[in-house]
């Protein structure tokens, strides 16, 4: 090791340290104030674009197969339909295979894909360590794979083109701190998570990280229910944690909106109505999330995905892959909703749909 490196790597240590103090010092009213003002930024329109500016004209006639983790999910589907409406540019065809929530961890869905003549292959939702053996299939026939929340991390990666979604564990932060927020700093939390799939599980990574920053918070439990299992776990896992917990319970954050489904089985509902439970989603800011927001139910915030934007994105990603240009890079910056603001970037239509002409923008890119 050089000298220079060992003084860099000395120099970082320091940094780090002197954050990781900073923290530790910062008390109570110093986090709660750090915690509204992050999420006042999250919170504010999304009506300026900060992607890409130009890339290559959008190719003609390509069809692309999306192997989906479960179309019943309501972020998935939401991939599909819009992809569709971003590729009828182009006279795409967008086809798909539903797992239905068990994915298989062989070749055998690659292979299908390639087998329906895809020019493309889109993993929604599928954890691309899962199609390790197939992945090679694709490279072989140059088709190339891209993700959304296919990985713990977002960009090129894991032998993919790219991997798109707002940062997981930055909205999993978001999601803590509105909550923190919501309580005055003074929550009661328990988290739900699906650890079987990287990028909700670096959600939950950001949701505990934020907890324990809180002096004033209790961190109750992180409770890891697959997101797909049977309305009798869910249910029973809501039981365990009420009998347990009793009234420290105050708040729960989810790493996706799809458990507040569940949580409104009115047999768990009034679990949470004898608790007074309120929640906060780290994602994906689905329509029924939206009703429950403004109607003041049990969940009180979510942070959304650009479901139609990302859509877009991946038509343009694969676009500059058949070009053979680099991913764009482009990463939308996570947003909170809540009932302050849920009539703006799109939540009358009960999504999250910034206001800053992004398909107006992919559209002269691809020449269009």
């Amino acid at each position: 090791m050089s000298a220079f490196t060992s003084k860099c790597l000395t120099l970082m240590f320091v940094a780090v340290s002197m954050i990781a103090d900073a923290a530790a010092q910062e008390n109570p009213m110093q986090f709660l104030s750090r915690a509204n003002a992050k999420t006042a930024r999250a919170a504010s329109l999304k009506n300026k674009w900060d992607g890409p500016v130009d890339g290559p004209r959008l190719v003609k006639g390509k069809k692309i197969v999306l192997i989906a983790q479960d179309l019943r999910d309501a972020g998935v589907l939401a991939i599909l339909n819009n992809m569709r409406e971003a590729g009828a540019a182009g006279a795409w065809e967008v086809l798909f295979i539903d797992c239905r929530g068990n994915c298989s961890t062989g070749a055998g869905l690659i292979k299908q894909a390639i087998d329906m003549k895809a020019n493309g292959i889109v993993l929604v939702g599928v954890d691309v360590a899962t199609q390790a053996k197939g992945l090679p299939l694709a490279a072989d026939a140059h088709i190339p794979v891209v993700g959304w929340h296919a990985s713990g991390k977002t960009g090129a990666t894991d032998g993919l083109f790219t991997n798109i979604g707002t940062q997981p564990k930055e909205a999993g932060q978001i999601a803590a701190m509105a909550t923190i927020a919501d309580s005055n700093g003074k929550a009661g939390i328990v988290v739900l998570t699906d650890n079987t799939n990287p990028y909700l599980a670096q959600r939950a990574a950001g949701i505990t990280e934020v907890i324990k920053q809180c002096e004033s918070c209790r961190l109750l439990s992180v409770e890891d229910v697959p997101l797909f299992d049977s309305p009798a776990r869910v249910r029973q896992t809501i039981e365990n944690a009420a009998k347990k917990h009793g009234n420290k319970w105050t708040h729960v954050v989810a790493v996706n909106d799809f458990y507040f489904d569940f949580l409104e089985n009115p047999q768990i509902a009034a679990v949470f109505g004898q608790n007074k439970v309120s929640g906060v989603s780290a994602g994906d800011g689905s329509a029924n999330a939206y009703k429950r927001i403004k109607a003041g139910a049990v969940q009180v915030g979510t942070v959304p995905e650009p479901l139609a934007l990302h859509a877009w994105q991946l038509v343009d990603e694969l676009n500059r892959a058949f070009n053979n240009q680099q991913p764009s890079g482009y990463h939308a910056q996570p947003h909170l909703t809540t009932s302050q603001n849920i009539s703006y970037d799109g939540g009358n239509r009960l999504t999250f749909d910034p206001s800053n002409d992004y398909k107006a923008t992919y559209k002269r890119i691809w020449g269009h």
